[in-house]
């Protein structure tokens, strides 16, 4: 008995060791990773002031002089997010409630597994879908010299989110303690005022956590955008004009850049600016994860 003892002592610290490397050898990647994207950024600002990095509304890096203003693909990203997740979140909360509070067990376990699969759907067929059937569509309907647009991204971006969104959101409804809506069915209320004063509240947490996933995963998207975005490094005035944002940047010039060149440099800047947004949503979903937990008595 006590060899066996001594045997699990050993195993359960073995493991704990393991998992401790294992965690730290990940962070160190992630640092390395940050610290050789900040070195090959930070170089374009001796030629190029951050001012008219961040503000500057002209990217021509092949002219001469060479200009990287990145505002319109700043505002490009922001932009097709914005509307991305105008569509998405409302759909996915939506589907969320009624696969958690509504639907019939047989329907919940057909549908909940399917949106799942959805979000396993690589990139590159969702923007093959955006450009052969969504752009000749919109092009048609809405009269334009293009269906290669913002608007056309933002709703690829936005099939990309539901699922995500509505998958965790879900888990977070259905983890709501029973006694809860007991206790307000008990107090009058109906199903519809125990799901918007009751349930929805106390699974705000899991909700914010899932929306700031879902926004993190359509500002990074890159080939979707790259595909039917338009390409255009211009200030959009509308909806409907083609745009490039930061991540298609990166991917369609990152090939032309002659290494270590000023170019080079400033795609590598773009990606700290992407990487800067992506720490403050972390930093968001972390704080309203912990603002709105529940916690019970």
């Amino acid at each position: 008995m006590l060899f066996k003892r001594h045997k699990s002592v050993i195993y359960d610290l073995v493991l704990e060791r393991a998992f401790l490397v294992v965690a730290f050898a990940s962070v160190m990647v992630l640092f390395l990773i940050m610290l050789f994207l900040f070195k090959e950024g930070i170089p374009v600002f001796e030629t190029v002031t951050v001012d008219d990095f961040l503000l500057g509304t002209e990217w021509y890096p092949t002219s001469e002089p060479a200009r990287f203003g990145a505002f319109p693909l700043i505002i490009a990203s922001l932009f097709v997010t914005m509307i991305a997740c105008v569509v998405a979140i409302p759909l996915s909360l939506s589907i969320a409630i009624y696969l958690s509070e509504l639907a019939q067990p047989v329907l919940r376990e057909i549908i909940k597994p399917t949106i799942e699969i959805i979000a396993s759907i690589p990139s590159v067929v969702i923007g093959f879908f955006g450009m052969v059937v969504v752009a000749p569509f919109l092009q048609d309907q809405f009269n334009l010299d293009t269906g290669l647009n913002a608007f056309n991204a933002s709703i690829m971006l936005a099939f990309m989110a539901i699922p995500t969104i509505a998958s965790i959101s879900e888990d977070a409804i259905s983890s709501v303690p029973m006694e809860l809506k007991e206790a307000s069915y008990a107090l009058g209320a109906n199903k519809w005022q125990t799901i918007f004063h009751i349930t929805l509240p106390a699974s705000l947490s899991g909700i914010w956590t899932a929306i700031i996933l879902g926004i993190s995963r359509v500002i990074g998207e890159t080939m979707v955008v790259l595909m039917v975005a338009g390409g255009a490094t211009t200030l959009p005035t509308s909806i409907f004009d083609p745009v490039r944002p930061l991540t298609a940047n990166i991917a369609a010039e990152m090939a032309e850049a002659p290494y270590q060149s000023d170019h080079y440099h400033a795609l590598f800047a773009i990606g700290i600016i992407l990487f800067v947004i992506t720490f403050i949503f972390n930093i968001l979903a972390d704080y309203l994860s912990n603002k709105y937990k529940f916690k019970e008595n």
